[in-house]
C-alpha cells in the first residue's frame, strides 16, 4: 500500500466520523 492509497483510506474514515457525529447531533437535537 503506498501512501496516496493511506491518505484514501484516511479521508474515507475521516468522512464516515464527521457523516456518524452529524447523526448523532441530529438524533439528539
Amino acid at each position: 500500500m503506498n501512501l496516496l492509497d493511506m491518505v484514501l483510506v484516511f479521508f474515507c474514515m475521516l468522512i464516515f466520523i464527521i457523516f456518524i457525529l452529524v447523526g448523532v447531533a441530529f438524533f439528539t437535537l
